[in-house]
């Protein structure tokens, strides 16, 4: 039979009127997409009087502005409202039906008032998300938030003082759960991405060449090298003393307290009121804010009635369009490459606009499990590790069998008790010489360290070319397992694959002969060796610290009694790995993860300020009154 393709195209039209006046959806969002255009720098006032400049991007049809009542998604930024990326980004949804607006962050770029690293965005959020929502006529009202680390960092300070307008936020890869815990320090060290980070926007909003020089990635090492940590004025960024300031805060003030529970920085106390909106909560096995998602999903979905969703795959920070992260590749099912254009726009549409889709049957959690793959060299020399997607409804998943895995004097990792005589194994840490950083779960890292999965071995450093070499290495630059100052426990090879899906814990006995000092800790997949990888691959998978001082309280410090031992509990972020028949699982101590963290003078003096530095003799202890060991979250294999 044969179909009259003008009569098909008419029904066709007919019934997506029917359908969109029975939806109470647009026509014009199913019949067309839409042109753009463009209102620059429209100044929203903030409480205070501060102005913050917005772009707002608006639908039309044939040149002319479209004047139905519209939903608004909004974008607040540090990032410059202008960059290329998300001007693409917003184009793309004022295409398909919305009005969207772009806002430099108080004190960036076009913004009037003075920039202080979140201190100011739960009530800009607020401000900005409300004048919007009633001074808009071309709008109804109804706001969704979307963006990137930063960008996800103000939704959820919006989120935080629950504006009446808005509807629904995107949380991808930020929203800080709490900056002691992650993010700005890590129980108790400092992250040193956030000087970075610093030092970056300053270089990128000046035209002052002296500055730009200051600033540049051979001048930038110089003071990772040489001249931390900073003191105030004689800094790279004394140029910028509001950016100065605010390092130097987040640098020495190392107690939780007020400062660390203020709205700009913590989202963990402040769940209770947060909007009861439906959010969904996204990050990466190796992106700084994989705790960060994992906790504040876990927080929020059981006292809110609107959905609440969490996503992790195998990303860095920020890279969902790609299969790998670092030297290792986890297949093409690791990609979203259709983030925005299908993923984003497609929990908008359901939320604001209220079109049926996918999104309405989409599970609660979401998850990439690592592993599986075979491990050959693919055509970028990057290690095929491999992964397939699970969905879950709880975290941890109900099903797991936590597992005690001991470690032994001789370098055994077992869920066999040590022996009464087993132990104690010692080394020195010495500050002066640390374990150099060699992939993890980071942002904002360049130019000094990369995140992402490597063979754990130590490699001459590539100033620009962070996967080639990393910041701190030294010849002969062998495996950081031969390192004296790295303690190795691993099990025998598997018999069988192993899933260890969920939260980590390491329960670690130990003592010092210094009044403070720093425990690292290491998951790590061991490849055997192989004709692609003749000395194996030590694949990094997640890694933790504490500084001792903060051993028993997060709000009060102890410093230690020398050749005292205590109980130390180091909380990596969460993974999803299968080890494979013939891998090995290991666990590596250590003192020190530099330049991730800064490092541990051992001195026991105030943080960020000790110009002194000593070594330790650090000794961890595996007997049977002291059993050091890691909980494993097994998941049984499915018969």
């Amino acid at each position: 039979m044969k179909i009259k393709t003008k009569n098909l195209y008419f029904s066709l039209i007919v019934y997506t009127i029917i359908f969109s006046i029975l939806m109470g959806v647009s026509i014009l969002s199913f019949a067309q997409e839409y042109g753009v255009t463009l209102e620059e720098n429209l100044m929203v006032p903030m409480r205070d009087g501060v102005k913050l400049a917005t772009d707002i991007y608006r639908p039309t049809i044939d040149g002319k502005v479209v004047d139905e009542e519209l939903p608004l998604i909004l974008q607040r930024t540090p990032y410059n409202k202008t960059g290329t990326t998300i001007v693409n980004q917003a184009n793309y949804f004022v295409q398909h039906g919305y009005v969207v607006a772009i806002q430099d962050c108080r004190g960036r770029y076009a913004s009037e008032g003075i920039y202080v690293k979140y201190e100011d965005e739960p009530k800009d959020g607020y401000d900005t998300v409300e004048w919007l929502g009633e001074n808009l006529p071309y709008t109804n009202g109804d706001i969704g938030m979307w963006g990137l680390s930063y960008g996800a960092h103000v939704q959820a300070c919006a989120a935080k003082l629950n504006p009446s307008h808005l509807k629904t936020i995107i949380v991808n890869m930020g929203g800080t759960f709490n900056g002691w815990d992650h993010a700005v320090r890590n129980h108790g060290a400092f992250a040193y991405k956030q000087l970075t980070w610093a030092m970056t926007q300053v270089a990128a909003e000046t035209d002052n060449p002296v500055v730009k020089e200051m600033l540049e990635i051979d001048k930038t090492i110089d003071w990772f090298q040489a001249d931390l940590p900073f003191k105030k004025g004689c800094s790279p960024l004394a140029i910028a003393p509001n950016f100065e300031a605010y390092i130097l805060e987040m640098w020495t003030h190392s107690d939780y307290d007020d400062y660390w529970k203020s709205m700009g920085t913590n989202w963990e106390e402040y769940y209770d009121v947060t909007a009861d909106i439906p959010m969904i909560h996204i990050s990466g096995w190796y992106d700084a804010y994989c705790g960060t998602a994992i906790n504040n999903y876990l927080g929020l979905v059981n006292i809110k009635k609107s959905p609440v969703r969490l996503m992790v795959g195998p990303w860095l920070h920020g890279k969902t369009e790609q299969s790998y992260a670092g030297k290792v590749d986890f297949g093409p099912d690791a990609i979203i490459s259709d983030f925005y254009s299908d993923f984003q726009l497609r929990w908008f549409d359901y939320f604001l606009k209220g079109i049926e889709n996918a999104t309405a049957t989409d599970p609660a959690i979401k998850l990439f499990i690592m592993g599986t793959g075979d491990g050959h060299k693919d055509e970028n020399g990057r290690l095929y590790h491999g992964g397939f997607w699970r969905t879950e409804e709880n975290w941890p998943i109900p099903r797991t069998q936590f597992t005690n895995y001991y470690f032994h004097s001789d370098g055994l990792l077992s869920p066999k008790m040590p022996g009464a005589n087993d132990g104690p194994i010692t080394y020195t840490f010495d500050p002066d010489h640390p374990v150099p950083t060699i992939g993890g779960s980071m942002a904002a890292s360049a130019p000094v360290f990369t995140g992402g999965a490597f063979d754990q071995r130590e490699k001459e450093f590539v100033p620009g070319k962070l996967e080639e070499g990393f910041f701190g290495s030294r010849p002969p630059y062998l495996p950081l397992k031969a390192r004296h100052d790295v303690v190795v426990f691993q099990t025998e090879p598997l018999e069988e694959d192993v899933e260890v899906t969920g939260p980590i814990v390491v329960k670690l006995f130990a003592s010092s002969t210094a009044l403070d000092t720093d425990f690292t800790v290491k998951l790590i997949d061991v490849y055997p060796y192989s004709a692609d990888f003749p000395t194996g691959f030590d694949m990094n998978l997640t890694d933790g610290i504490l500084r001792a001082r903060y051993r028993n309280s997060r709000e009060k410090q102890e410093l230690m009694k020398p050749g005292e031992i205590y109980e130390f509990t180091i909380e990596p972020f969460g993974t999803a790995n299968v080890f494979k028949k013939g891998h090995r699982i290991r666990i590596d101590i250590s003192s020190s993860n530099f330049p991730r963290f800064d490092v541990n003078p051992n001195t026991g003096e105030p943080l960020g300020a000790s110009l002194r530095k000593i070594k330790a003799d650090n000794s961890i202890y595996t007997d049977l009154i002291y059993p050091s060991h890691v909980i494993l979250p097994i998941i049984p294999a499915k018969k």
